[in-house]
């Protein structure tokens, strides 16, 4: 495999791992505490809508011009890659919350918990399966496009579905073995990396689309990437020094408002705790 392969298949595997995480947390929230059938039978449901769009999508594709097609995905790609990098570089200069899996577990699980079970045909729980249903096939259509548009451009179809299933059976056989919300993979360090290969491919391609020629030719990725990524530690640094911003103004004014009209409080009687909060504790 060329540095150029190995180039693709990094980019697609990592960006397609940090997709099929944020998936799997949804399934594993609506299979552990409603109905695991019904949040499989959404899954598959879902795949099927992905299979339709790939099929669409497909051909489609391969009718467009290389140039034109460069161009554009070039340029989406930098949108995307420059979001992933800026939230990346933000949080890890501190500046913005990170992204806790564990977290989101937690409210996928508490919010599947206080929803009403419906049973709608054949499915036992519509909402186990609506919740599958949509992570599914929103992520999917992540994957699906990083798939497509990578490996179009690089004339490599094969392998870059290759990585992106590479990726999705890795996160998906980890997320079953441990039924556990995946909060040690390292998203955010992966969003960083997704972020420059990203970027990097969508300066790439966007200039190969509007004409331009690298030098060694898919080889220029070999210094690309590390030079992005060179500069987005660098703005890390940077940036890490900048002291925090305040709370916008307001912001500020509505909580003294809200503070202002609220009741004066009373002195409360001393009480224990309600079981209920002593049940929310112990979980």
């Amino acid at each position: 495999m060329s540095g150029a392969g190995w180039a693709l298949f990094v980019a697609v595997f990592l960006a397609c791992a940090v997709e099929a995480v944020e998936a799997t947390t949804i399934v594993l929230a609506a299979g552990t505490t409603r109905d695991w059938k019904s949040a499989l039978t959404g899954v598959g449901a879902g795949l099927v809508v992905l299979a339709a769009v790939v099929a669409a999508l497909g051909p489609a594709l391969s009718a467009v011009p290389l140039d034109p097609l460069r161009l554009v995905v070039g340029g989406l790609l930098l949108i995307f890659g420059f979001q992933w990098l800026r939230k990346a570089v933000l949080r890890a200069s501190g500046h913005q919350a990170l992204h806790d899996e564990a977290a989101i577990y937690l409210r996928e699980v508490e919010a599947a918990r206080s929803a009403a079970a419906v049973r709608r045909g054949r499915v036992r729980d519509w909402y186990a399966f609506t919740l599958s249903f949509k992570g599914t096939v929103l992520e999917g259509l992540e994957v699906v496009f990083i798939v497509l548009t990578f490996g179009s451009n690089q004339h490599d179809v094969p392998l870059a579905a290759l990585a992106a299933a590479a990726a999705i059976v890795l996160v998906v056989a980890v997320g079953l073995a441990v039924r556990a919300p995946l909060a040690r993979v390292p998203e955010n360090t992966l969003k960083f990396v997704v972020g420059v290969m990203l970027t990097s491919f969508g300066m790439f391609w966007g200039a190969e689309g509007a004409g331009a020629r690298w030098p060694h030719s898919d080889g220029a990725l070999l210094a690309l990437v590390p030079a992005t990524l060179l500069f987005g530690l660098a703005l890390v640094q940077v940036i890490r020094r900048l002291p925090l911003q305040p709370a916008p103004a307001n912001l500020r004014a509505a909580t003294a408002a809200g503070q202002s009209q609220s009741p004066a409080p009373s002195l409360p009687a001393p009480s224990l705790p309600a079981p209920s909060q002593i049940e929310e504790v112990a979980r």
